[in-house]
């Protein structure tokens, strides 16, 4: 077993590409080549199908992935460990984000971070509701930001926020004026449907209340659709937290029916000793997210967090 030829075949992966793989390592070409070769004789089968210029992983391969990931997972925490016993403060911490939390919650957590904790590194990777939960469980995070209908075996899950979910329409339209808006008056208007972000949320809203949206868009970027609206060529549902305060020609408007998403956080168990002692800690100190305080308690004994809200 040798750890560099995993941490090569992880990054491989990930990159799918030999030549990235090696300038993101500091290594030469043909030593990742190398050590996947090395590994596809020590396995007795393929790891990649290699096409021309791409690569892609087969399908015993991501079976192997995970494992793999694991493993490196584990040997990074012991590294972590030891540092802690010589006084160290060091690791790093994979963190899975979406849109709203990079924009309003992330900057300020990384700038505490490097002020508190200056060795411990941060690597944030950006995708919706779904890609997280993959990334979550096919072991690329230490932790995530997710929504509340998320299940995760194997990980602490701990809900951080309530976010509303408002209804937006320009100022042209004549529901502009209205203090909430019905189900009954979403139905008699064009929608636009967000399917990045809070797609489900909003299905879920639909579905509950037995609503058939006229649907005139379906829009993957959120910007998209607040532009769509503020020409007045529909209204849509979003979360209060991505909802620009900075456009006057859009108004946000609460549902006659209270609908929420709520955001949770994932944490891998046991937590390494980066996340735990250094992104969990600095929440567990009392440091505000926008509006909130997060209190996290970590037991020493079973290595895992819960999370009291505090508004």
């Amino acid at each position: 077993m040798s750890l560099v030829k995993y941490e090569i075949f992880n990054k491989v992966a990930e990159l799918n590409s030999f030549t990235k793989t090696a300038e993101a390592l500091g290594v030469t070409q043909s030593a990742v080549s190398h050590a996947i070769t090395s590994l596809e004789k020590e396995f007795s089968l393929p790891l990649f199908i290699r096409n021309h210029s791409t690569i892609t992983l087969t399908k015993n391969a991501e079976g192997l992935l995970i494992v793999i990931r694991k493993i490196l997972y584990y040997n990074n925490m012991l590294r972590q460990e030891v540092d802690a016993i010589n006084g160290l403060n060091k690791g790093t911490v994979r963190v899975g984000v979406f849109t709203s939390i990079s924009t309003n919650w992330i900057p300020s957590i990384v700038k505490e971070m490097e002020d508190y904790y200056p060795n411990i590194e941060i690597e944030l990777l950006e995708g919706n509701y779904t890609e997280i939960k993959q990334w979550l469980q096919s072991g690329k995070l230490d932790c995530g930001f997710i929504n509340n209908e998320t299940y995760l075996e194997s990980f602490e899950i701990a809900q951080l926020k309530r976010d509303r979910l408002l209804c937006v329409v320009s100022d042209q339209s004549p529901l502009s004026k209205e203090r909430k808006i019905s189900i009954q008056q979403i139905e008699s208007v064009p929608f636009i449907m967000p399917i990045y972000q809070c797609y489900h949320d909003i299905q879920k809203i639909f579905e509950e209340n037995k609503v058939t949206p006229n649907i005139r868009f379906e829009n993957m970027n959120e910007n998209s659709v607040f532009s769509m609206v503020e020409n007045n060529l529909g209204i849509s549902i979003m979360p209060e937290m991505i909802i620009p305060k900075s456009i006057d020609s859009i108004k946000a408007i609460p549902l006659e029916i209270d609908s929420y998403r709520t955001i949770g956080l994932a944490v891998r168990k046991p937590p390494s000793p980066a996340t735990k002692k250094n992104f969990l800690k600095l929440l567990e100190d009392g440091y505000y997210l926008n509006i909130l305080k997060i209190q996290i308690t970590i037991s020493p004994i079973i290595n895992s967090c819960s999370v009291v809200l505090i508004i």
